[in-house]
């Protein structure tokens, strides 16, 4: 699952599905329209697309995710810690907070976090 990857456009459109399933593919084709000013064969396509790459299931009609957009993101940070970090979370954070860019809010939300999943291992 981790190698599943799409465009703006495309995340856009898979947000829309996110935030509103389950939804019937007619309604998502006019939110499409509304939203992202696509045509009908457009959205069928792009949702036809999202499917076949295992994000989405269109049965009977009715959309539903098959992987969650917190699984989506959780697998594409995942990604991109692989790709440009060496797998590494320390390296990415070292290199994130060399400018000093992390408020004194997401520091505590990081210590938060990290104190959370120390207490669940």
């Amino acid at each position: 699952m981790t190698d599943i990857t799409m465009g703006p456009v495309e995340r856009r459109f898979a947000r829309l599905i996110w935030d509103n399933e389950p939804i019937t593919a007619a309604e998502l084709a006019r939110l499409a329209d509304r939203e992202l000013k696509w045509k009908k064969t457009t959205a069928y396509t792009a949702l036809k697309r999202l499917c076949e790459k295992g994000l989405f299931r269109n049965e009977g009609g009715t959309v539903t995710s098959v992987l969650s957009f917190d699984e989506y993101q959780s697998n594409q940070s995942r990604r991109f810690l692989e790709d440009h970090c060496g797998g590494s979370l320390p390296v990415f954070l070292a290199a994130f907070t060399k400018k000093g860019s992390l408020s004194r809010e997401e520091l505590t939300e990081i210590r938060r976090m990290l104190d959370d999943y120390e207490r669940e291992v």
